[in-house]
């Protein structure tokens, strides 16, 4: 299942098991221990909100170095690609964005495209080479329409903010449970339980079983964007033009994608539409669009 959410669950994760290890044994060296409820519930707020918003801070830096992303703007000397960025730029314009998103290409058969970035006036769309020679200019144009559509919406940090409180959640859980199991086998002395390793394991266990729990409304909320932002290129552009562009991608389906942290952030994904999957089935996002 972690497969099918790509690294972006397991980096979710490990931001889990850090924060536990500070928890349970770093501050406990330290002299800090949460006490009660209410502030183990605010420990895991702020260390869970805390590690959703600097994976989304550093989002743009990460996306540039994993994928080797070659930037373009309005001087770059090709002339295809000044034309690409020439494109998004007047797409931002349309869509009221601030400032017109960093553009790039990166080096990759799997016809795709992705948005990133902490705020609408920082953010970047990058394009795979497969998609650029797969696609007619207006499809390309209806793929950036998409990707712009995320950012003017916010989606990133929306996101960004669901994976927060999930991951606060999460940890806050899994800790609530190990006290209990651990209070299960202790005797009317206090004496048993789990002990200092056993509880640690049981948290880790928790944490990965109550993270793919979580998954599956961070998926939906990803599925119901990809609905949105295909609406808004379709603004942008035209539906045709959107429709054009799914239909040029199913035809590309049996192509092997990359599995990665910004599964989520790309125009499409050839997983099999489950309650993890990230994105509808690409005849659900034609079947919208036609009637609208």
């Amino acid at each position: 299942m972690l497969k099918r959410l790509g690294l972006f669950l397991l980096t979710n994760l490990l931001v889990v098991v850090t924060v536990g290890l500070i928890l349970n044994i770093v501050l406990p060296l330290l002299g800090i221990q949460p006490q009660g409820v209410w502030a183990l519930a605010v420990f895991c707020g702020v260390f869970g909100m805390t590690g959703a918003f600097i994976s989304l801070a550093l989002s743009r830096w990460t996306a540039k170095r994993v994928y080797n992303i070659q930037l373009i703007d309005s001087k770059t000397m090709d002339h295809n690609l000044r034309a690409l960025y020439d494109m998004v730029a007047r797409l931002a314009k349309r869509a009221g964005l601030p400032e017109t998103p960093e553009v790039g290409i990166y080096d990759s058969p799997d016809p795709n495209a992705f948005a990133t970035g902490p705020s609408k006036s920082k953010s970047l769309v990058a394009f795979s080479s497969g998609l650029l020679r797969s696609m007619e200019s207006s499809e390309v144009e209806a793929v950036a329409a998409h990707e712009i559509t995320h950012i003017s919406s916010g989606d990133m940090v929306t996101m960004t903010l669901l994976t927060g409180i999930a991951n606060a959640l999460v940890m806050f859980l899994s800790r609530l449970v190990a006290q209990v199991i651990d209070s299960f086998f202790r005797d009317e002395d206090g004496d048993g339980g789990l002990g200092f390793f056993g509880y640690i394991m049981v948290v880790m266990l928790l944490d990965t079983f109550f993270m793919l729990l979580a998954s599956i409304p961070l998926a939906a909320f990803s599925r119901y964007r990809e609905y949105r932002a295909d609406a808004g290129s379709a603004k942008l552009t035209s539906p045709g033009s959107m429709i054009n562009a799914l239909r040029s991608l199913g035809k590309m389906m049996d192509i092997p994608t990359q599995k990665d942290s910004f599964a989520m952030s790309k125009i499409n994904s050839s997983r099999r539409v489950s309650l993890f999957a990230t994105h509808p089935s690409l005849e659900d996002r034609i079947a919208r669009l036609s009637k609208a």
